[in-house]
């Protein structure tokens, strides 16, 4: 059975004693949560989930009265028991960043009886499709109900509404699509259709809302792998957007609905079309949006990569040596345009017959892929018929045999899938931040282990936008004495995965590249921050 290679497995226990740093004898106001956590708290990861919208970056969890842990032994107070609750709840670890859910912000509503005895509170991933969050229900019940006080326990799992990490302006269609996923092969005849359509069916079956987009107008595969009752896309005489069609739960929208069938025009109008298509959809919420990338790195995938702010990339390859030279072209276009590679299908690897396994194709394309690219996990997908008419009954293969050795794999791919999406958007909302205990803009670039302060003024003297130099003459509008040395940004927000935008007191926004801020001069001698940065969000 093909497997997964390089993904990484959830350790086998959850639960960890809490942290010196998380106890505090400070009482809390009545009604309160927490305080702000000290910094080691507050610099958190989060496993399949993004930071919280509010500021909160961390908190800290004061200490409940050491009575309350031996047996028979109550609690005086609300407050009391919301310490005691808080407490057990961040022994609780996210089992990919090693860091407690309570620091990471999911929990919720946290009410305690006028009793003293039955506990409340809703845990708010930032993703349906967490694939713990079975895991941390059964162990927040768990955790809460030993507390010697506690009689009953009230645990509801939700998610956050879906949001995108971007403070550009977006689309009308796309504000409320959290990700968005590109497969891709740049060869056509790889499976990358396949892959597509089950691997967005796998994301809904896991919780997630889903939508599929066939960016191929030449040749759109979509319709003929899904069977939706509506086959034609409808366009709102009111807001003049467009409704896509639904199979299983999952929005769907392709040329191919459009009822014309395959285009033949140039590659301007292709582009037109692909815009049109993507951008006036009114897709609603979504946690993930799939594109279905059509062949080739021209004008078609710019647009998209220009138009959507892509979160991250699936490569499709077969075990060809042909296979590699196009896919890696490929991955460099993604390379170039800030949009990470979290993934490697490699499709037709094998079949197994009479207890061996065959490889017909040879091996190692999307090996030389990972190893060439340091993309992190590899999927083998087998030659298989059920998989292949799948693409022509209109029942995609994680649909029809959900327990099967593909599923199985496409599971593996989803879990993957979630996991490095959330890595990625918590990367980017905390690449750049501002600390007022500092007064210093704090710069720590995806992918990048290292981390630099900058001094306001620095960054905003150093704008290269027109408003500050003037675009004929390369002439600095924009003067040395013009900003003032104590400035301080009022808000700092990512703009995908190449950029911030921040927002100055005189009302300038400006576009800062990681790879500007990276070139500029830094400030040395920095002291540690005293408090969770306050300026990015």
């Amino acid at each position: 059975m093909a497997a997964m290679r390089t993904l990484h497995t959830a350790p086998a226990s959850f639960i960890v004693t809490p942290a010196p740093h998380l106890v505090s004898p400070t009482p809390t106001p009545r009604g309160a949560l927490p305080a702000k956590a000290p910094p080691a708290a507050a610099a958190t990861i989060q496993s399949h989930a993004r930071p919280p919208l509010s500021p909160r970056v961390g908190r800290r969890r004061p200490c409940a009265r050491a009575a309350s842990s031996g047996a028979g032994a109550v609690v005086a107070s609300v407050e009391d028991a919301k310490r005691d609750v808080l407490i057990a709840l961040s022994q609780i670890i996210d089992p990919d960043f090693g860091t407690d859910i309570v620091s990471c912000g999911f929990i919720k509503d946290l009410e305690i009886s006028e009793t003293l005895e039955e506990v409340s509170f809703r845990v708010e991933l930032t993703t349906p499709a967490c694939p713990v969050k079975d895991m941390f229900e059964e162990k927040a019940n768990e955790v809460v109900a030993a507390l010697p006080w506690v009689k009953k326990v009230n645990v509801t799992m939700s998610a956050q509404p879906a949001q995108p990490v971007y403070a550009g302006d977006l689309p009308e269609g796309l504000k409320k699509i959290s990700n968005i996923i590109a497969v891709s092969s740049c060869k056509g005849g790889v499976g990358k259709s396949t892959v597509a359509v089950n691997l967005a069916y796998t994301l809904a079956g896991m919780g997630a809302r889903v939508g599929i987009f066939d960016a191929d107008v030449f040749g759109p595969s979509l319709p003929n792998m899904v069977s939706p009752v509506n086959r034609l896309l409808v366009v709102n005489p009111e807001s003049k957007s467009i409704l896509p069609t639904e199979y299983l739960g999952v929005k769907l929208v392709s040329f191919g609905f459009a009822g014309q069938g395959r285009a033949i025009m140039r590659g301007p109008m292709v582009s037109g079309v692909i815009n049109q298509l993507l951008t006036t959809t009114d897709w609603g919420e979504l946690d993930y949006l799939v594109i279905d990338m059509p062949p080739g790195t021209g004008d078609i995938h710019l647009t998209l990569c220009q138009v959507a702010p892509l979160t991250a990339a699936v490569i499709v390859t077969t075990p060809q040596k042909l296979a590699f030279i196009d896919v890696a072209k490929g991955v460099r276009m993604f390379s170039k345009l800030k949009v990470p590679c979290v993934a490697v299908v490699e499709n037709m690897c094998y079949f197994d017959a009479d207890e061996k396994r065959y490889y017909p194709f040879g091996k190692g394309s999307g090996t030389q892929v990972v190893q060439q690219f340091g993309i992190p996990n590899l999927f083998d997908l087998p030659i298989r018929p059920t998989l292949s008419s799948s693409g022509d009954t209109g029942i995609p293969e994680v649909v029809s045999d959900p327990q099967g050795d593909v599923a199985k794999i496409f599971q593996n791919l989803g879990v993957c899938v979630v996991q490095q999406c959330a890595k990625i958007r918590q990367q980017v909302s905390t690449a750049v931040s501002y600390d007022r205990s500092i007064r210093a803009i704090r710069v720590k670039v995806p992918d990048s282990d290292e981390e630099f302060f900058l001094h306001p003024a620095t960054v905003r003297r150093n704008d290269r936008s027109a408003q500050s130099v003037d675009e004929w003459t390369g002439e600095q509008k924009v003067q040395y004495g013009d900003v003032p040395e104590d400035i301080e940004p009022e808000e700092i927000r990512p703009m995908g995965n190449y950029a911030v935008s921040i927002t100055w007191p005189d009302g300038f926004s400006q576009i800062a590249p990681y790879d500007q801020l990276d070139m500029l001069e830094r400030l040395v001698d920095v002291p540690l921050p005293a408090t969770a940065a306050v300026a990015s969000s």
